[in-house]
């Protein structure tokens, strides 16, 4: 019976992959790169490929920082899913799992379908997949059931979200798999946009971790970007910018490290820089409020010097008094 299901979904996969649909399907463009790019069989019965000890260790220590900011992280979206037979899953950005969180009762499901620590889940290993295709599109996937590549994980249904560094790299993935067959693409829904929360607020705590004597500006942006952050400086200097704030405001790595102005960036002049502008404006009232109206020791909260603060109140509006 297993046979005859793998080979019917192995047919799927080549018709899918020979009809040209790639081009206007994310789902069969991965299925074709498990194909002809990596040189998977959709019929293998190969169980996950797991790293040694010892290099897993070596993974984890290379992102000790991100793993430990996303453990809380990992453990609210557990108790949000955990009870509806889901577990949570972090990966490295080379889809290796470094951290879970599953009920004592599941765990020897997700065990032997190799949703474990130590597992390798990227597209090259495991084909279409939550966290490997994730990673390759750098973008919040779901990978349903019989969507995936390889008929071994047709029983699983993951879902995925990206993370991103404080050079707007990717950097990781977050995911939520259920093991159980009555999970509706509904549940499905709501699961992902626990998980796209989760990840965003990992990616915007590890940001402000990395710039931890900046300022930090937030910015509105749409949905799908993600946090939109920058860190300025006591003189005034962006020196970092979430993936979000680079692509809304044309932000660049060469641009920070020749020494970017904020006013570049949040000069009332650009019409899109309006939120920032709020924000900015906002920091400073609460600081100046703070201090009963002294200036100097606004400047000394903010980390900047009071030239500097009292050159930001003239050009934002705000008054001294």
């Amino acid at each position: 019976m297993a046979a005859r299901f793998a080979s019917v979904h192995a047919d799927q996969i080549a018709e899918a992959v020979a009809s040209g649909a790639a081009s206007r399907s994310a789902l069969v463009a991965s299925w074709r790169r498990s194909a002809e790019l990596h040189r998977l069989d959709p019929t293998s019965a190969a169980p996950t490929r797991r790293l040694t000890a010892a290099r897993l260790a070596e993974a984890r220590q290379a992102a000790e920082l991100l793993l430990n900011i996303a453990g809380p992280a990992l453990d609210r979206l557990f108790l949000a899913v955990g009870g509806a037979g889901c577990s949570t899953v972090f990966a490295d950005r080379e889809g290796v799992s470094l951290d879970r969180r599953g009920d004592v009762a599941d765990d020897r499901t997700f065990d032997a379908w190799g949703l474990w620590t130590g597992a390798v889940w990227s597209e090259e290993a495991e084909g279409t997949n939550g966290i490997g295709t994730c990673l390759i599109e750098q973008r919040a996937v779901t990978i349903h059931r019989g969507q995936h590549f390889f008929a071994r994980n047709t029983l699983l249904s993951c879902t995925t979200a990206p993370i991103f560094d404080e050079c707007g790299r990717l950097a990781a993935a977050l995911d939520v798999s259920s093991c159980r067959a009555e999970h509706t693409e509904q549940f499905v829904r709501v699961i992902a946009m626990a998980v796209g929360e989760a990840a965003k607020r990992i990616e915007a705590e590890h940001f402000r971790h990395a710039f931890p004597k900046a300022r930090i500006i937030v910015a509105p942006t749409t949905e799908k970007l993600g946090p939109a952050l920058l860190a300025i400086d006591a003189d005034d200097l962006v020196v970092g910018a979430t993936r979000a704030a680079r692509a809304t405001f044309t932000v660049t790595t060469a641009a920070i490290a020749a020494g970017l102005p904020a006013e570049a960036v949040l000069g009332e002049e650009r019409s899109d820089s309006e939120g920032f502008v709020a924000a900015e404006r906002a920091v400073l009232r609460r600081a100046l409020a703070r201090a009963d109206g002294n200036v100097s020791k606004a400047a000394a909260t903010l980390g900047v010097s009071r030239a500097t603060l009292h050159r930001k109140m003239r050009r934002l509006g705000v008054g001294e008094g």
